[in-house]
């Protein structure tokens, strides 16, 4: 089961400190998980500039330039964010009884797990 899904809040844990022009400390929404790489997509972060040729679209207008999106980050420098604290935290799994139609299912669920620190 993955640790990290489309559409978590996560924050970004290693890299550049914000202060030197780095990402490390940003928030943002997870928009993409590629899972053959082990990466991520992460709204707001990791910011790169293409260059894309000058085309035309079907109207005549002018496409191209240099454009900025989001590349891909790997799954070990993002960490959850807890919905309760707004931390980064570790994930854990439990496995709770799900009854549907009768029917006991033995199901494994992601909680967000509290760190030594709050307790």
């Amino acid at each position: 089961m993955a640790n990290i899904k489309k559409g978590d809040l996560v924050q970004v844990i290693s890299g550049r400190s914000q202060a030197r022009g780095g990402d490390r400390g940003k928030q943002g929404k997870v928009i993409e998980v590629l899972v053959e790489q082990n990466r991520v997509i992460v709204e707001g972060v990791n910011f790169v500039t293409k260059h894309v040729r000058v085309g035309q679209t079907q109207r005549g207008t002018k496409t191209g330039g240099i454009e900025t999106h989001e590349a891909p980050i790997h799954v070990s420098n993002v960490a959850l964010v807890d919905p309760e604290t707004k931390k980064p935290t570790r994930v854990g799994f439990r496995e709770e009884s799900v009854t549907k139609d009768g029917v006991t299912k033995t199901v494994r669920v992601r909680y967000a797990k509290k760190s030594g620190k709050d307790l």
